[in-house]
């Protein structure tokens, strides 16, 4: 076999080789001619991508906006999670839940910047955020202490509202759990108003509710933000005193059934209606 017969091609083999060589020649030319870079420019720059950069600027500007806003709130509350995002450091917040766990409250930014021991700078920030109850305000703004006169001469007595746990254990008969019991109870109710409402503290005597009332009396009452018995839900009625949510039902099936309830004094008609504590529960509802 001769060297030549190795490298000859039949007619279909030399033109495949040249159609080959074709098509690689082209796709340099291409290559060389045709500018890729450029249309990849243009797609990034289209109007469509323009407008989802702005769309995505103005969804980042707009989370800036929402994590430097403090919606209101009340301090007494502010948890672990709270504390940190205000920015409170951990001696900060572990000596605020420390003072909350003794069952003592806060009514002012002072008393939070004395309880949690926080700069100037910090408290200016978040203080106007700062939601006390109402009646607190009102008790800090006005005589915390009246006098009246008995038989036996005149006795100053402080505002039952303000008093500390601390203060009622002052009363012969209240000890620790007794106080609590009654600044917990006062918590729920966002403050007494009436002073009848101590005989609602389980484990008070009327004796002991006697001596209460001989140092302490309502000084400051409460602004209560009544809720219409006609259109009110069986939650809402839930939360107002002396009604549990079995209660509250029936009252919402009473009005759903008779179409309205048109005075207090038809509240007697419900099942288990604690008709002896409708003093107590109007003061919380309208018929309005």
């Amino acid at each position: 076999m001769s060297f030549k017969s190795h490298f000859a091609l039949s007619r279909s083999q030399q033109n495949g080789i040249f159609v080959l060589v074709g098509i690689i020649i082209l796709l340099q030319l291409g290559i060389h001619f045709f500018d890729f870079s450029e249309k990849r420019g243009t797609e990034k720059d289209s109007p469509e991508i323009i407008a989802f950069r702005k769309e995505l600027d103005s969804l980042r500007k707009l989370s800036v906006t929402k994590k430097d806003t403090i919606y209101p709130f009340n301090p007494n509350y502010i948890t672990d999670f709270k504390g940190y995002q205000l920015g409170m450091s951990v001696e900060e917040i572990d000596r605020l839940l420390k003072y909350r766990t003794e069952n003592k409250w806060m009514n002012s930014a002072e008393e939070f910047q004395k309880v949690t021991k926080v700069s100037d700078s910090f408290l200016n920030k978040i203080a106007p955020s700062f939601r006390f109850p109402e009646w607190t305000q009102k008790a800090n703004s006005v005589k915390q202490k009246i006098e009246f006169t008995k038989s036996s001469g005149t006795i100053v007595v402080a505002d039952l509202n303000m008093a500390s746990a601390e203060d009622l254990m002052k009363v012969n008969g209240v000890g620790e759990v007794l106080s609590k019991r009654i600044v917990k109870y006062r918590s729920s109710l966002g403050g007494f108003v009436k002073e009848s409402q101590l005989q609602d503290v389980y484990g008070l005597s009327p004796e002991v509710i006697a001596k209460i009332l001989e140092r302490f009396r309502i000084i400051a009452t409460p602004k209560i933000e009544k809720i219409s018995l006609k259109t009110a839900t069986a939650t809402q009625l839930s939360e107002i005193p002396h009604i549990n949510y079995d209660l509250a039902k029936n009252i919402v099936s009473y009005r759903n059934l008779h179409e309205g309830i048109t005075s207090f004094e038809e509240l007697s008609k419900i099942n288990s209606f604690p008709f002896d504590k409708i003093d107590i529960i109007r003061l919380y509802l309208t018929i309005d």
